[in-house]
């Protein structure tokens, strides 16, 4: 696994916009003063008319965009999440939610993983804000390929839609031609001990969790539920039934995320004993971005740790 070729998630976001656009006219791209960061500079030099920087007023460019929508085209506002779901929100949730426009969001620089620019700007509360608001569907990428096919399945999907790139550069655990289909998860690997199931960067980690784990005969199931809301509860009730034990993964507070989302699944329909890996109810700080995954427990090596324990 150490030659995986490794790829950023916001990377695959300005690469697939840029391939959309040159398939849909009706497709427009908003920034807000971070095209560079966010790779939405990709389609704007290939389409610089279809791009429209706001400038740093996130609460704005989300009004801009929601007008837009409503003249039939397919805006894609895109921020830093701590911005787009942060300093936005009441502008996503009455100009965008409320009125169940289409509008998709594209946020980039989620979780721990942004490093050095501190807690300031590491947003580990995109997925709670975003999932509190009615109709919002919520989904975080595990790797390049999956995000580009999210990209165009966002476009085609009609309704507001909330998506976290990263800016760390991550493993490519998916191959070309990969079908992806907001509201399902996928079974990366099978296991009848413990189900382990992430989203974003926490796949990767989980994958290689799980082989560490055989080498000391435990078989764990990994699942990548890319779609945090609506959430595959079909597929997490069949890992839970087939495993008694549940581990959740993600760059993202034990509150509100992921985590949350499956456990009230499992309490209400299939009541199981549940692990949660996240950042627990804490800021982080600056640091280098694999210094920062590992010291916030972000890891393979937590995510063993974690399995053991439960297993005993």
């Amino acid at each position: 696994m150490a030659d995986v070729k490794k790829i950023a998630t916001r990377d695959s976001y300005g690469n697939a916009l840029a391939a959309l656009g040159a398939e849909h006219e009706n497709l427009v791209v908003l920034d807000a003063d971070l095209a560079g960061a966010t790779k939405t500079g990709v389609f704007k030099k290939a389409f610089p008319d279809r791009h429209f920087d706001c400038g740093i007023a996130e609460a704005n460019m989300i009004c801009v965009a929601a007008g837009m929508s409503t003249t039939g085209l397919v805006p894609f506002a895109s921020s830093f999440a701590m911005f787009a779901a942060g300093r936005a929100f009441e502008q996503v949730r009455n100009s965008i939610g409320y009125p169940h426009l289409n509008v998709k969001i594209g946020a980039t620089h989620g979780g721990i993983s942004v490093g050095e620019d501190g807690a300031s700007h590491q947003c580990c509360e995109d997925f709670a804000l975003m999932r509190s608001i009615p109709g919002m569907v919520v989904m975080s990428p595990a790797d390049d390929v999956e995000a580009k096919a999210m990209v165009k399945a966002v476009y085609e999907y009609v309704g507001p839609v909330y998506m976290r790139f990263g800016r760390a550069a991550v493993p490519v655990v998916h191959e070309e031609g990969f079908s992806f289909q907001i509201g399902k998860g996928e079974v990366l690997r099978d296991g009848t001990d413990v189900a382990v199931i992430a989203n974003g960067l926490m796949v990767y980690e989980a994958i290689v969790a799980a082989e560490e784990l055989a080498a000391k005969g435990i078989s764990a199931m990994v699942i990548n539920m890319a779609t945090i809301k609506p959430l595959d509860e079909e597929l997490v009730l069949a890992a839970a039934k087939k495993c008694g034990k549940v581990i959740t993964c993600e760059e993202h507070s034990i509150i509100g995320g992921l985590g949350e989302a499956v456990c009230s699944l499992l309490s209400e329909k299939l009541p199981t004993k549940v692990a949660r890996i996240g950042v627990n109810d804490e800021f982080g700080h600056s640091g280098p971005a694999g210094a920062l995954l590992k010291a916030f427990g972000l890891s393979a090596e937590h995510i063993v740790e974690t399995v053991v324990a439960l297993c005993k």
